[in-house]
């Protein structure tokens, strides 16, 4: 895990954009022949492109990071995701070069080609690994100096990961009861500990009741020439998604990275939003409201549009627009949360709600810079009083916009539930997949979840209201 990392990233990377010439080549030899291919050199220029294009997204999705700990299954779908950008930019080179020799065949061999060769590096290199691991071999003697909370829960991660090539020989520090944990010695026998079981590596995870002890520590590991790696207690209060960065000769540590706090991301995201609602405006809303405004008016006489206050960005309020679902006669005098079966909404409204087009009208909050296609959905203010009474970090979702739709809603979590212990269980998993939005925010994530959220329109997902 730390050493090669640097040189294991290039292995791998070196490796697949070889693959990516070699399945280029095998597929133009398949689908016509090498002296084709050759007469048609410009042919060499889309090898490139599809190489840069390789470098580039999978460096982007964090393909190569930290692989040798992630399921094949984790590293299938960044295989999914890279391959699909492939091909999408293979069949534009062919539709703009206007190529009529090496068109579908050409696609369809190179995908499958390139898919079976970097699954086969990768299955290739895990065996290579165990095998050299049984034997022995790349496996470092490691001991946890620290028993507290941030030790433990390495040592939990260690044992999930057997792929990372350490031999566990135990906790040094103050001794703990806690079932299943070896406690080699204290602080005080440290130096023995270390000659005795041959120590090679060391995690310091002194607990804050400890960390006076710190110097004394390393200097002990640098004695013994023993690799010293440092988790500090406070790591605990930081998310995955954190970074770290030199401020002059100050280093920095981001508690929360967010990717829309890049300006060029907020753009690109603001031009996604625009183009999309404008789309929506015309192809759809302009044919599809009026035919919903009259079944609305036929089913339930009132208001067509409901708008109501809710929490943006910053914490700021603006005014929501949404179909109305419920009779008119009930106000937000009193706050009761919405639930599924809820009496007070119309036949049309449950429609409306299933089918999620009763959001529709927040394609204007969209085009008016208020809301996002795709974010954490906004609370309404009474609702956001109560959540934040069970998760206080509530306030993280308003680090960027509302969305229409979001990761938590395409996984379910819509609406309220009427067992109170159960939705505040609910309400803390929505809120957790809304911060693990904001953290992992990328424009095929967005893609994602809009392609689910239509899926789920289609079938009038019935999950959640």
């Amino acid at each position: 895990m730390f050493v090669n990392k640097d040189s294991i990233y290039h292995f791998r990377l070196t490796f697949d954009l070889l693959f990516v010439v070699i399945a280029f080549l095998i597929a133009a030899i398949f689908a016509q022949s090498f002296s084709i291919l050759v007469s048609r050199d410009y042919m060499f220029g889309l090898l490139f492109i599809l190489s840069l294009a390789w470098y580039l997204s999978s460096n982007a999705i964090g393909f190569y990071e930290d692989s040798s700990s992630q399921l094949l299954t984790f590293q299938f779908i960044g295989i999914i995701k890279n391959i699909g950008l492939q091909i999408m930019l293979g069949i534009m080179f062919i539709f703009l070069s206007k190529e009529n020799l090496f068109t579908r065949n050409f696609i369809l061999y190179y995908g499958f080609l390139l898919f079976f060769l970097i699954i086969l590096r990768i299955v290739s290199f895990q065996l290579i690994v165990n095998y050299l691991r049984k034997k022995g071999k790349n496996v470092r003697n490691l001991v946890i100096i620290g028993a507290g909370e941030v030790g433990q829960n390495f040592w939990e991660m260690l044992g999930k990961n057997n792929q990372l090539g350490f031999r566990f020989l135990g906790f040094v520090g103050q001794p703990t009861t806690v079932a299943g944990i070896n406690c080699l010695g204290t602080l005080d026998e440290l130096s023995q500990i270390i000659r005795i079981h041959h120590v090679e590596e060391a995690i310091i995870a002194l607990p804050k009741e400890e960390i006076e002890s710190l110097d004394t520590v390393i200097k002990i590991c640098n004695i013994n020439a023993i690799r010293t790696h440092i988790i500090p207690d406070y790591f605990r209060f930081i998310s995955k998604k954190f970074k770290i960065t030199m401020l002059d000769k100050f280093p920095i540590i981001t508690v929360r990275d967010e990717p829309l706090q890049e300006i060029q991301w907020r753009i690109v995201k603001r031009v996604f939003d625009i183009i999309l609602s404008l789309g929506a405006v015309f192809f759809v809303t302009s044919w599809l409201f009026p035919v919903l405004m009259i079944i609305q008016k036929i089913t339930s006489p009132g208001k067509i549009f409901y708008v109501q206050d809710r929490i943006g960005k910053n914490n700021k309020v603006f005014k929501c627009f949404k179909f109305r679902t419920m009779y008119e006669k009930y106000d937000d005098k009193k706050f009761i949360p919405t639930t599924i079966d809820d009496l007070r909404i119309t036949s049309f409204g449950k429609f409306l709600r299933r089918s999620n087009l009763d959001e529709l009208p927040q394609v204007f909050n969209v085009l008016f810079g208020e809301m996002s296609i795709v974010g954490p959905r906004p609370h309404a203010i009474a609702y956001n009083e109560l959540y934040k009474e069970f998760f206080d970090e509530i306030k993280l979702r308003s680090l960027v916009k509302p969305g229409i739709t979001g990761w938590a809603q395409v996984h379910g979590l819509r609406g309220d539930v009427p067992d109170e212990e159960e939705n505040k269980g609910r309400t803390r998993k929505r809120i957790e997949y809304d911060i693990w939005y904001i953290e992992n925010w990328s424009v095929s994530l967005d893609i994602q979840i809009i392609l689910l959220t239509v899926w789920q329109m289609i079938k009038a997902d019935t999950k959640g209201i």
